[in-house]
């Protein structure tokens, strides 16, 4: 059983900035692709933001230019700085784990953003 942990959602203004972390076990987190998804009420889960292990990164257009995921290697952790943030940015944010065959999901964070 592989567990990511995450942290870091909450309530924050329009505007405002919040910071994700999700730490992974380092067997996983040395090779896996490590990514953000997230899903609105009545909505479908949504990709928003990938990093590889060898420090590429990939982004959403909903959220280019605002957030910016990085890779801590000495920690074992992921991050999601989220900057700008809009109402339609509320959603629960899920971390993922990939690999070729393997797929790993966090429990899950609440993100509100009031307007």
């Amino acid at each position: 059983q592989v567990h990511l942990v995450e942290s870091g959602g909450g309530l924050v203004q329009a505007g405002g900035s919040l910071r994700l972390s999700c730490a992974a076990p380092g067997s996983i987190f040395s090779i896996y692709i490590m990514g953000w998804y997230r899903q609105a009420p009545g909505k479908q889960r949504e990709w928003v933001a990938d990093a590889t292990s060898g420090g590429t990164t990939t982004y959403a257009d909903s959220v280019k230019g605002r957030f910016t995921i990085s890779r801590d290697n000495a920690k074992n952790t992921v991050y999601l700085q989220m900057n700008s943030l809009k109402p339609g940015d509320t959603a629960v944010y899920y971390c993922q784990a990939r690999w070729i065959g393997s797929i790993y999901w966090g429990q899950g964070t609440q993100v509100t953003v009031s307007s």
